[in-house]
Parts: C-alpha cells; structure tokens; sequence
C-alpha cells in the first residue's frame, strides 16, 4: 500500500495541469507546512525565526516545467533576489536550486550562463550554492555542468542519490573535485534497471557512500529523517575521529523540526531544507510520497477548514 501512495503521488507531481492550478489558488490543502511562502519576504521571516533556534538553512525557490529562456533567466533572478536577501539580512543560509529550472531542458549555453550570474553573486555576499539533483535522464549532465563549475568557483557544491546503482562510481570520480556533497537517498520514481528497487538495499548503499565521502576527507550533508542512518553517522564519524566541522545533517522544513532542535543540542550542525515560491505542488506532491504521515497530517488539517 505505501508503494502504491508513492507512486500516485509522484504520478500527480508531474501533472503539468495540477501544477498550473496550484500556481493559481495558493498555498492551500496543507502545503504551508512544508512551503515557506510564495514571496522572498515571507520566507526571510521564516529563516530568521530558524535561525534564532540554532540551525541551519538552504532556501530554494521552487520551479517546475521550464520550457522557454525567459523562464529560466526569471528563475535565476529569483535566486539571486535570494542571494542578496542572505547577505542583506545577515542570515544564515545556503541556496540550492535546479538545473532544470535554470534551462537544463532548452540548453547548456543558458544554464551556464545563468549559474555563472549565480555564483557571481553568491560569491559577492558568501553564499554555498547546492545544485540538487533529479531524475535519472539528467544526472550526467549535471554532474558535467558541475564538474564545469567546481573548476571555476569553490562556493558550489551537488547532490548524490543513494538509491542508484551508479552512486557510488560518481562518488569516486567527484573526489578529484574535493566536493561538498549532500547525500540523499532520491525522491524521484526510477526503474529497478538503475536504482535499487528495496528500502534495505537503499539503506546499505546509503551508509556505503557516507562511508565513502567522508572517509575520502570531503565535506558532507547528510540529508535524512532517518533515525538509524542518523546514529550510524554519529558512529562512523567517532570511530574514524572525523570532526563535527567536515559534515551536517539535513532535514527538509516543516518535518521533525523538535529532532532538528535535538541534534543541534547534541552539538551537530543542523540545516533545514527551506523551499518557498509560487510553484510549489510538485515539491508538495514529492513531500507526500515520501511519508504516509505526511498525508495523514494534511488530511487532518483539511479537516479543521
């Protein structure tokens, strides 16, 4: 049955019709809870409250289905309105964004020229810039586009999924780039012919690649909700001595938010995944597919209207 939820779920986060909808009536049926907001206002206002709690940000403004260069060039003002609102307002966060919200789908030309205004200002106001990572059919090229960039500026960094067969060739061949990577077991639905179709075997690989990365003496966000992952991390890393300033762990707003509290008063830096935008029902759908609980929670605010 939760297999089931998953993949209706992720079924409807590619409804470009649903999607058109949701731009048009707002944060409503309880997406509030995992969107900060539609405006860069709205979301400062939410990152400075986080921050006064100790943790961590990244902020993404959210895009789906870029089809046409202004779009894309409009998706990068936006991060950098994001960028400059960072520095402006002192907050601490990073940006992450998607390549193809910066026109991965139209041309290589106009995501390079968009990442490179990016990191520009990123650059001028000290902000990290995480590319995050999709579906199956565009990981080479934004390990390429990467790569590119990882050559020319040191304030970017990618994501790796754990759930493909491939990860961990990619976390050997991204060494050579001493890269900040989050890791992450993937959200998207891919065939069993390149990802591991079992929850344990996702698992396994995902404690491998932490292994892996770490050990290697990179920097790493371990981006989970899961316990067991969680406190297999905090053993490795006191085995092997790593100090507490080579990784953090991540969370996605609006999701454990009183574990997030927990592991900051341990002593563990702590980032919370921070989207806002008017585009947000793919995420939303995403967030649903992930969790059953997620589900529960927004059928029982529906209720409540």
């Amino acid at each position: 049955m939760e297999q089931l939820m998953r993949n209706f779920f992720l079924f409807l986060s590619k409804n470009r019709v649903l999607t058109n909808a949701a731009k048009k009536y707002g944060l409503r049926f309880g997406a509030s809870r995992f969107v900060a907001g539609e405006t860069i206002e709205e979301a400062v206002k939410k990152i400075k409250a986080i921050n006064k709690k100790g943790l961590e940000v990244t902020i993404d403004y959210l895009g789906e289905f870029v089809d046409h260069e202004q779009e894309a060039n409009e998706m990068a003002d936006h991060s950098i309105e994001a960028i400059r609102a960072i520095g402006k307002e002192k907050l601490h966060s990073q940006l992450s964004l998607k390549m193809t919200s910066m026109g991965l789908d139209i041309s290589d030309e106009l995501v390079m020229n968009n990442m490179h205004r990016i990191l520009e200002a990123a650059k001028e106001n000290d902000v990290f810039v995480t590319i995050d990572m999709e579906d199956y059919s565009r990981i080479g090229r934004t390990l390429d586009i990467f790569k590119r960039l990882k050559s020319e500026y040191d304030n970017v960094g990618t994501v790796i999924q754990a759930y493909l067969y491939r990860t961990e060739k990619d976390i050997i061949e991204l060494n050579d780039y001493s890269p900040n990577l989050r890791l992450v077991k993937g959200a998207y639905k891919e065939s069993a012919e390149v990802a591991f179709p079992n929850k344990k075997d996702v698992d396994e690989n995902f404690k491998k690649i932490i292994k892996l990365h770490l050990l290697n003496g990179n920097y790493a966000a371990i981006a989970t909700h899961d316990d067991a992952i969680i406190e297999y991390t905090k053993k490795l890393v006191k085995e092997h001595h790593i100090p507490n300033n080579q990784f953090e762990f991540q969370m996605l707003y609006g999701i454990r938010s009183e574990r997030q509290l927990e592991l900051v008063k341990e002593g563990y830096k702590m980032r919370v995944y921070v989207p806002y935008g008017t585009d947000w029902y793919g995420y939303f759908m995403r967030r649903l597919a992930e969790r059953p609980a997620n589900v529960a929670f927004v059928l029982k605010g529906m209720m409540k209207r």
